[in-house]
């Protein structure tokens, strides 16, 4: 029996299904789209290096175009999915807001100083930022990536980011930072493994929240 000193503890649910399949479906595409649009850099390096072949996808350059498109629209029907599942059942409200700057100020400095606290199911201002941010990249990719797959046909989606070749630098840049996050995302899985059971039933044991804690949940 719970006791004031031992509050009850109970199986919560912090990832709904649909977000639990959607978020799997991302990293799936992502990671295809990665590897496949480093063999298409490799064939045409906007920078002084290429990507290693064993980190690559597609074998060819015709092969990882096809890899590359397949995964980006697979990208773009989870993408819309999961904005319309975040407006209408208000995830993106609950989850994602408010972002407020003394709250970003404070989560990031108890980041950096290993003294954030992880509660299951809530995100800090830190993480918030995060999320908004790869959200944002996303529609950057695919916009650019648009603009470069077909440049005479989208002539003005590409004359929004200047041209061709800055397209191409975009789409680079707004990659490395989707790359970038799931390299964070996944280091914060490896300090705090706890967080994966839950992204794949859904449920994590989570103490009773006491009415301070529910009013802020509710805010």
């Amino acid at each position: 029996m719970a006791t004031a000193e031992q509050p009850r503890v109970r199986a919560h649910i912090i990832h709904p299904l649909l977000v639990r399949i959607v978020h799997w479906i991302n990293a799936f595409a992502i990671v295809c789209m990665v590897m496949s649009g480093w063999t298409i850099y490799n064939a045409s390096p906007l920078f002084g290096f290429d990507f290693p072949r064993w980190a690559t996808l597609g074998g060819w350059l015709g092969g990882a175009i096809a890899w590359h498109l397949a995964a980006m629209w697979l990208l773009v029907a989870n993408g819309l999915i999961y904005i319309g599942y975040g407006v209408l059942a208000g995830h993106f409200r609950r989850h994602f807001l408010p972002l407020r700057p003394r709250d970003l100020l404070r989560d990031a400095t108890d980041a950096l100083t290993f003294k954030l606290a992880h509660q299951p199911g809530i995100y800090n201002a830190v993480q918030r930022l995060m999320y908004i941010i790869v959200l944002l990249l996303g529609v950057l990719v695919v916009a650019s990536g648009l603009s470069i797959w077909k440049p005479v046909q989208l002539d003005v989606l590409a004359d929004l980011f200047g041209g061709y070749d800055t397209a191409r630098r975009v789409h680079f840049v707004a990659m490395a930072g989707i790359v970038a996050f799931v390299a964070v995302h996944l280091a914060l899985v490896l300090i705090v493994p706890s967080t994966l059971l839950p992204m794949l039933t859904g449920r994590a044991p989570r103490h009773s929240p006491d009415k301070t804690e529910k009013q802020e949940q509710q805010a």
